[in-house]
């Protein structure tokens, strides 16, 4: 990504990060704080406390991904996996527009796909040692914060919103009625903070 950006030129940018991107996003930002104008965090987590119990059989893989501890998790592409992803936690499930969960369905079953999740949860890992690191980032650089979570997302849990104003007090923190995505079910409500937001920021 770092190298993709300096192709482009781009050496000022605001970071909106989600899930797998939140790891990806603080690295870039640890490499190059002085071109991050901001953060946008929508359940992309860096602390202890937004780990849930969800995570429990995978820290066990992370330990010892043994064939019988990478069977506990299950099926990570399977079609029923995917459809709790999206409608946990969200109270109105006619929110979801139901083309999200086929079309991530449709690319997490191409052929091979499956080990290439695993490994790509397994190498997970990496990142939560690195969250002390990311906080003193945050800590020392204060980047303005915005975190408009899922309150109800039962892997990253709204604990780890809440803390990014424990190192940048000056947070925006808002915890939506949803789940994992709340981009997906409130898109407007998301889309309101996010743009106010932006138009605040220093250019």
């Amino acid at each position: 990504m770092d190298a993709l950006l300096e192709r482009l030129g781009v050496t000022r940018y605001a970071l909106h990060v989600h899930d797998y991107g939140a790891p990806v996003g603080f690295r870039l930002a640890l490499r190059h704080p002085e071109r991050v104008t901001g953060i946008v965090s929508q359940n992309g987590n860096a602390y202890e406390e937004g780990l849930t119990p969800f995570w429990e059989p995978i820290r066990t893989y992370w330990a010892d991904p043994s064939p019988a501890n990478t069977a506990a998790l299950g099926t990570v592409i399977d079609r029923d996996a995917v459809h709790w992803q999206y409608t946990h936690g969200v109270p109105d499930v006619e929110r979801v527009d139901p083309s999200y969960e086929l079309h991530d369905h449709a690319l997490l079953t191409r052929p091979g796909n499956a080990g290439v999740q695993l490994a790509l949860l397994l190498d997970y890992r990496t990142n939560p040692p690195l969250y002390p690191v990311w906080q003193e980032y945050l800590r020392t650089h204060r980047p303005p914060v915005l975190a408009v979570w899922g309150a109800n997302d039962n892997i990253f849990a709204a604990a780890g919103a809440e803390a990014f104003a424990r190192d940048v007090p000056d947070a925006q923190v808002h915890l939506l009625d949803a789940g994992h995505f709340p981009f997906v079910t409130h898109a407007a409500e998301s889309a309101d903070l996010i743009r106010a937001f932006l138009r605040a920021l220093p250019r």
